[in-house]
């Protein structure tokens, strides 16, 4: 039986963790220093990718993608690096898809035409609002004015271009983010991510709240209609959801995220990377340490930033098939999830929510329902065991 990674696909993801600023709801692993060096941090993936290499011998890679931080502040001659040793040490899909994320306030014409010319295929852009009050309020360096500059030099030297939006916000009513959000479509994105904001534990927003002085954020009704607002606009402009916070045009889905969230392997590099995989038939779950000087260090002194692999049993993987395929609007098969399925716990619960509406069993794939999206989170807790 062919492992799931030569259906559900092989990627690297490269962690740039640096940051001009950090941003007050942002828990991801980035950083803001005064000073880095870029030609040691260049050396030290390319002796990650050769290190993971020994292992990967074979694979068909389809997706590169470069996250942080802000890898728009990664100089283009790291990126082509990158990128040339990754395809040089596997083979290039046909149709490769090359993805780095990118600030507006960070963004140059010309810095775009250096990324385009490494190899870049795909940018996504972290607009996050189109309302000036509320980028402050957010925390971002960027205007409205800076984001659509920066989108229309993104879409003069890339074919495929998505940018991110957070809605409910603070005071953001639903006639508020219905305005935005159409403004938003009205610029015809092939793929748009739009998330609820969410306040984090160690987040500046999240010691804000534990404060009372985050005021402003919408209740429970409020965000469902937010959220039924964002379904409705988008696929009335022919940007469905294919997952719970991402919607494209057909085609134009992430193919690096969907090997994510269809359980493929991906190698993950840089300080706070994850990675999953499968080596000799057990699945691995790769980590790195968080501190980039940390993480230096180990690739420099120890020849590898990785942290001890932790081998996934058969339940372990399902839980995180079901967590991960569950996203999807077209779900996870159920052959995945048979170390779960087959409790009886399980299947009562399974009938329970279906008989509810919330989920749906058929031709083999377990899926969340229209109604059931919103809610996945308590699906999930019924669904997993303990």
């Amino acid at each position: 039986m062919p492992e799931n990674w030569q259906s559900a696909g092989f990627g690297l993801y490269v962690h740039w963790p640096f940051c001009q600023a950090k941003c007050p709801y942002c828990d991801f692993n980035s950083h803001v220093v005064d000073a880095y060096d870029q030609t040691r941090w260049k050396r030290a993936y390319l002796s990650e990718i050769s290190r993971i290499a020994e292992k990967t011998q074979g694979r068909v890679l389809q997706s590169i993608f470069f996250g942080g931080g802000t890898p728009s502040l990664m100089d283009a001659e790291v990126v082509r690096a990158v990128i040339e040793a990754a395809n040089s040490t596997w083979t290039p899909a046909n149709d490769q898809e090359i993805t780095l994320e990118a600030n507006p306030s960070s963004v140059e014409a010309a810095r775009f035409a250096q990324y385009r010319s490494a190899g870049v295929t795909r940018v996504s852009l972290g607009i996050q609002a189109i309302n000036d009050s509320d980028l402050k309020a957010l925390g971002r360096l960027h205007t409205v004015k800076d984001a659509l500059a920066a989108l229309d030099v993104a879409r003069s030297q890339f074919d495929r271009v998505s940018f991110d939006l957070i809605y409910a916000r603070q005071h953001q009513t639903l006639g508020d983010w219905r305005a935005e959000l159409r403004r938003a479509l009205a610029f015809g994105p092939d793929h748009l991510s739009l998330y609820q904001l969410t306040i984090e534990p160690g987040t500046a927003f999240g010691a804000r709240l534990a404060r009372g002085k985050l005021p402003g954020l919408p209740d429970e009704d409020l965000g469902a209609d937010l959220y039924a607002c964002t379904q409705e606009l988008c696929v009335s402009a022919g940007l469905p959801a294919y997952e719970i916070s991402n919607h494209a045009r057909p085609g134009q889905e992430s193919r690096h995220n969907l090997i994510y969230w269809r359980g493929g392997d991906y190698a993950g590099i840089g300080p706070g990377a994850h990675g999953r995989l499968t080596l000799e038939g057990v699945r691995l779950a790769t980590a790195t340490p968080l501190s980039p000087s940390e993480w230096l260090d180990a690739v420099e002194r120890k020849g590898t930033g990785e942290s001890p692999r932790l081998a996934l049993g058969p339940e372990d993987r399902a839980a995180e098939d079901l967590m991960m395929g569950l996203r999807l609007r077209s779900g996870v098969d159920m052959a995945r999830l048979q170390p779960l399925a087959a409790s009886k716990s399980f299947a009562e619960k399974s009938a329970e929510l279906e008989g509810l509406g919330l989920i749906r069993i058929a031709d083999g794939h377990l899926a969340a329902t229209e109604r059931g999206r919103p809610v996945l989170n308590a699906i999930l807790r019924e669904l997993l065991p303990g």
